[in-house]
């Protein structure tokens, strides 16, 4: 099995920070949400901040600005239109169909993207559309837990990633490939 992160790793670049961009440009609103997430996007280049901080920062977008927009799918639709582009090109040179995306990214933004290139599996965060609370955050150590709940007793042959903060996820798997841009390093 081959198991990927996505940000970074398939996509060439942080889905939060380019659909906050998205919003931004239609409602200047999400303006003031801005400086709380660049924090903590610099606290996570150099992995400073505690999964406590990541739903402090996310949640205060999520519950403050998401669950205004009354029109999310077609929001999504239009987000992926634009960016979808942004998928790395080895990718597809690689891609099975039992791969497995386990991604920070949320439920919303994954869902569509995936059914674009064909992933029929991953595991994502997951959020609450009426109140924009998190039911669950998969990131670092949380990660490792949802992908065994999904998969009990699978085994990791291959994991992609761009970040360290993925450790627990490495620690699990036969091999792993560090992902910087279009360049490709196996570390273990």
């Amino acid at each position: 099995m081959n198991v990927y992160d996505f940000d970074n790793t398939i996509y060439d670049g942080e889905t939060l920070v380019d659909i906050v961009a998205f919003f931004a440009k239609r409602d200047p609103k999400v303006l003031r949400y801005i400086p709380k997430l660049l924090v903590l996007w610099g606290k996570e280049v150099f992995h400073f901040f505690t999964i406590e901080e990541a739903l402090s920062a996310f949640s205060g977008f999520l519950e403050g600005y998401f669950v205004t927009i009354t029109d999310m799918d077609k929001q999504i639709v239009e987000f992926w239109n634009k960016n979808e582009k942004k998928i790395k090109p080895f990718y597809n040179e690689i891609r099975r169909d039992d791969d497995v995306i386990v991604s920070g990214t949320t439920d919303f933004i994954l869902e569509e993207i995936a059914k674009r290139i064909g992933i029929k599996n991953y595991i994502c965060s997951s959020i609450d559309s009426k109140t924009g609370k998190f039911i669950r955050l998969c990131y670092r150590e949380n990660k490792v837990e949802a992908f065994y709940e999904r998969f009990p007793g699978a085994h990791i042959e291959n994991f992609y990633t761009d970040s360290m903060n993925d450790k627990p996820m490495m620690d699990i798997s036969d091999h792993v490939f560090i992902v910087k841009k279009n360049k490709i390093t196996q570390i273990k």
